[in-house]
């Protein structure tokens, strides 16, 4: 089969399209005809060397996928060859076919095509857990999401939109703020024309946000932690600017704040039972029509590279996603 391999730590054009050997699944997994697989940033940190879990060399990076079932592991038994389905496999989806926990595999709804569902999960289902277990968001409250039009800011804009908050999006061009608006966001911040603490402040009559959701980390985070609310929560989602900050801890004394880390993946691995419960939740809003995900850029398997790097220069609005 054909796959997009790292030989190699580097940048994406690093990456190789090779043919290798189709993978079996051991018992508890199923195997995919993958017919798309998401981007996301954890993928360009893997291909650098960068992120928390490193497989072993050389390796397929891409870690939701989208397709068909072609083989079922012994222990497998609410899954069946035909099936549409979507998955996350941490890395091996860049590829014609792959291996997934069937554990981490649903069934996707009629109306919603492979594309589609192969930017689904990391984006709402990081993004739902942030906002439901970790912030518990409620009716009513000032949410403010930094990097609003990528994949799980843009999720995290309708998420909230759809819980009652008042949403204001920040973002770095007028485009991508335009987008956020589209899924809901009420008041909108370029942080590279304006200071982001200022708006915040202006926009909430001084009172701050109740819930930050930050997958940019650096210098935006500084400004976070000025504007949160008494009693609010700032969600770390992620460090997209490549600047992992320190904390004060004064500050969250101060604003008698929390500073919660969101990691959904291992949410996923260790309270299974809550998040295949928030997987059902999502697709149930999916198929009455309240969520709208958006794909902003699909590249063929020969162009994983670019889609890659798409993400890693934060060109993307919304998702980027390989077809196969």
């Amino acid at each position: 089969m054909k796959a997009v391999l790292c030989r190699q730590y580097g940048p994406p054009d690093c990456l190789v399209v090779d043919t290798i050997p189709s993978p079996g699944p051991a018992d508890h997994e199923v195997a995919v005809s993958v017919r798309a697989c998401g981007v996301n940033f954890p993928d360009v940190l893997m291909i650098a060397g960068k992120y928390q879990t490193q497989p072993p060399m050389p390796f397929v990076p891409g870690a939701e996928i989208s397709g068909e079932v072609v083989a079922v592991g012994g222990k497998v038994r609410h899954l069946q060859p035909g099936q549409r389905v979507l998955g996350i496999c941490g890395w091996g989806g860049l590829a014609e076919q792959a291996c997934v926990p069937a554990a981490a595999v649903a069934a996707i709804p009629d109306d919603m095509d492979f594309v589609t569902a192969a930017g689904f999960m990391v984006t709402y289902g990081t993004s739902y857990h942030a906002l439901k277990q970790r912030a518990a968001l409620r009716d009513g409250e000032t949410l403010l999401v930094l990097g609003a039009a990528g994949g799980v800011g843009l999720a995290a804009v309708e998420l909230g939109h759809l819980q009652g908050a008042n949403v204001i999006a920040a973002a770095s061009t007028a485009e991508k703020l335009q987008l956020a608006a589209s899924h809901g966001a009420e008041n909108l911040i370029n942080y590279t024309e304006s200071s982001l603490r200022d708006e915040v402040q202006s926009l909430t009559g001084g009172r701050g946000a109740d819930v930050i959701y930050d997958p940019v980390g650096g210098d935006l985070f500084d400004q976070c932690l000025r504007v949160v609310a008494w009693n609010g929560r700032i969600l770390v989602i992620g460090f997209a600017s490549g600047d992992i900050q320190q904390i004060p801890a004064n500050l969250p004394l101060l604003k008698g704040s929390s500073v919660v880390g969101v990691f959904w993946g291992r949410f996923a691995e260790r309270e299974p039972d809550a998040n295949r419960q928030n997987t059902s939740e999502l697709l149930e809003l999916f198929e009455r029509g309240d969520l709208k995900p958006h794909i902003s850029d699909t590249f063929a398997l020969e162009d994983a590279a670019k889609a890659i790097e798409t993400l890693a220069m934060r060109r993307a609005m919304g998702k980027v996603v390989v077809t196969i």
